[in-house]
């Protein structure tokens, strides 16, 4: 397939991924706001955000299914469709439940969106391409959440919070035609056979699980809460159950046979390191920015911006390096950096600079863009054709619910660090003694965080370029 011909497919999709992944983070910060303005608890307007990683959650795996029973600009254009109805049932939404039903639908779209995005390039580049056109996808990926907070900061200084929405609804809008002209088809369907028992058993298992970490992480309790073991329990169970069916079916939802190619299993393992490492990082730090430092929502989105811009911007790059020299060049010294940086992040206390703690994000995005893309695409190049839809289902399944246990391990370990703190101090609720604790607590969180990036260094060294097979 010639150039011509893929750049517009490639300019669409990345259209409609822009402003679909950019709503995971616009609405956070807007919390403050939405509870006196819709008169709802904290717990509550939590699920605008627990509910959105729950759809994801669960959509991501039955998009291997999908994939193959729709064609690619129906795909494309469901999810554009579902993410423009969410957009405008939010903007307009009178009270918190529509909200919610809204939010749910924008989730809907981006669960769909990210198996067809990285489907699509399977199809559409050879292997020795892949990598810039990855690098491309990456560049959306981690440049849309990372302006959220600051862009949303930005429109809720001046506007009112239906504005997030009113704002993105033009360019929903402009995907769609843009996506209905260009877009082409570029994989075949197939009639197969939908395991129903194997749809609920994901469903349960995937769900139940990111929503529990979900809840343990967001002020629900935490793990005293019976409902959140009792919940994540349920999903293990169903989970297990659910691999057990998919290796016993003709036609599998999620076939995990693609685990048989050892590059791909390195490239899964590797990638939930590094997602626990970046979603564990990117929560951590407002709580030490606000709650130790002192700096309001805004300064600490802007704090982290540059660093967050410049992963998305040498993500094109990393992925045209990866193209000509291969994973090994860029995987093992960004683990190596990733090493050096996480043990520079447990040494900090509250008298380090901002500027050091702007130099170590940036230092940080730096290095997990060497690592994230090109090891993804290292691990999806060894798959047969045949494998694509499940492969690329499996990686979007396990960064849904890698991120969600990451926030939830890290929150729960920097808050038992906090209240360690506390237990010994003889005045806990001075704010110097405040501040001292949440350092101690982010400490901590950071030092495992130290842990699981030597884990990735020693993995780098086993990564080896893959030849993609015929079959």
């Amino acid at each position: 397939m010639g150039e011509i011909k893929r750049l517009p497919i490639l300019i669409s999709l990345m259209i409609g991924a822009f402003f679909s992944i950019l709503n995971e983070t616009l609405l956070n910060i807007a919390f403050p706001q939405l509870m006196i303005e819709l008169n709802v608890s904290a717990s509550t307007l939590q699920w605008l955000a627990t509910g959105y990683m729950l759809v994801v959650g669960v959509l991501v795996p039955a998009s291997g299914l999908l994939v193959q029973l729709f064609t690619t600009r129906q795909m494309f254009l469901g999810a554009m469709i579902l993410f423009t109805a969410g957009t405008l049932v939010c903007g307009i939404a009178p009270h918190f439940s529509i909200l919610l039903v809204g939010r749910l639908l924008q989730a809907a779209g981006t669960g769909l969106m990210l198996p067809v995005l990285m489907n699509t390039i399977l199809v559409l580049y050879p292997p020795d391409k892949r990598g810039a056109a990855m690098g491309s996808i990456g560049l959306v990926i981690m440049f849309a959440p990372a302006i959220g907070p600051t862009l949303s900061g930005l429109i809720l200084e001046s506007l009112q919070w239906r504005w997030l929405f009113y704002l993105v609804l033009p360019f929903a809008v402009f995907s769609i035609v843009f996506a209905a002209i260009y877009l082409k088809n570029v994989s075949e369907t197939k009639k197969i056979k939908v395991d129903v028992l194997s749809l609920i058993l994901s469903t349960i298992g995937f769900g139940a699980v990111v929503y529990g970490f979900s809840s343990s992480g967001e002020g629900h309790g935490g793990w005293s809460n019976p409902l959140v073991y009792g919940t994540v329990s349920i999903g293990i169970i169903a989970l297990v159950l659910f691999v057990f069916r998919q290796l016993r079916v003709p036609e599998p939802l999620m076939d995990l046979r693609a685990f048989q190619y050892p590059m791909f299993t390195l490239t899964t393992i590797l990638l939930i390191i590094m997602m626990m490492t970046l979603f564990s990082t990117m929560s951590l730090l407002p709580f030490l920015f606000q709650g130790a430092l002192g700096l309001t929502v805004f300064a600490s989105g802007l704090l982290m911006l540059p660093g967050s811009l410049l992963n998305g911007l040498i993500s094109p790059l990393t992925g045209k390096l990866f193209d000509k020299f291969g994973p090994r060049a860029l995987v093992i010294p960004g683990a190596a950096f990733l090493v050096v940086i996480m043990w520079f992040f447990t040494q900090v206390t509250v008298e380090t600079s901002r500027m050091t703690f702007l130099l170590l994000h940036i230092c940080l995005m730096v290095a997990i863009s060497m690592i994230m893309m090109p090891t993804q695409t290292n691990g999806l190049n060894q798959l047969p054709p045949r494998f694509y839809p499940h492969g690329t289902a499996i990686l979007n399944t396990l960064q849904q619910v890698s991120g969600a246990i990451g926030v939830a391990f890290f929150i729960g370990v920097m808050s038992s660090g906090q209240r360690a703190f506390l237990a010994k101090s003889p005045n806990p609720t001075a704010p110097d003694q405040m501040a001292g604790a949440m350092v101690a607590g982010v400490h901590n969180a950071f030092l495992i965080g130290f842990g699981f990036s030597v884990v990735a260094f020693l993995i780098s060294f086993f990564i080896k370029r893959t030849q993609a097979p015929k079959v």
